[in-house]
């Protein structure tokens, strides 16, 4: 074989290797992650959930006032 001449490798085999590569990043990439302690995910879902409840009570008021003001304005 010459040195010029390109080694064919079967799309099956590139896929293959390719999948591998991504599984070893994937891994590589979640061993740099810094998981959150008990206190820490505790404390982030509390401030979530509340913020979450806030911006509710505020689309809520929103809603019912926009349902009363189209009443005035459709009822006339």
């Amino acid at each position: 074989m010459a040195e010029n001449e390109v080694k064919k490798v079967s799309r099956l085999k590139k896929s293959g290797q390719g999948i591998v590569k991504l599984y070893k990043e994937v891994k590589a990439e979640l061993k740099k992650v810094i998981w959150p302690n008990r206190t820490q995910l505790i404390n982030n879902t509390a401030t979530v959930l509340i913020f979450c409840l806030i911006v509710g009570a505020i689309i809520w008021v929103a809603d019912f006032g926009f349902t009363k003001l189209a009443e005035v304005v459709f009822t006339r």
